[in-house]
């Protein structure tokens, strides 16, 4: 991560905004017509560069994503459980129902604590 970023990670927020677009099935162009962010804009950020905040802002409102979300640094708040989000987020997922969610959250739990980082 570059020292001025303010601790944003354009990376993470890619990949993130790239996960939208898949479930979306949909495709970069047309998130280009439908949020107004050039195509060059959007391949620039798949080689790494950062979004202008215009650009940001737009892309976060259009996938329902929180910029602040992508920033680590010292001066942000305490968290919640990133588990704790997933959970909430399938369980009010309209795309599934009661058994579907706790069957995914059962699986991201699983992958969850075998892979999370321990102090020990």
């Amino acid at each position: 991560m570059a020292t001025d970023d303010k601790g944003f990670n354009g990376d993470a927020f890619y990949r993130a905004l790239e996960t939208t677009v898949t479930a979306r099935s949909t495709t970069w162009k047309q998130v280009a017509t439908e949020t107004g962010v050039s195509a060059s804009t959007l391949t620039r950020m798949a080689q790494g560069r950062r979004p202008d905040a215009g650009s940001l802002a737009a892309l976060s409102a259009w996938a329902g994503l929180n910029p602040s979300d992508f920033v680590d640094a010292p001066y942000k708040g305490v968290r919640p459980e990133a588990i704790s989000q997933i959970s909430t987020l399938l369980r009010t997922d309209p795309n599934l129902d009661a058994q579907s969610a706790e069957a995914v959250e059962a699986i991201v739990k699983a992958a969850y604590e075998r892979l999370r980082k321990t102090d020990g």
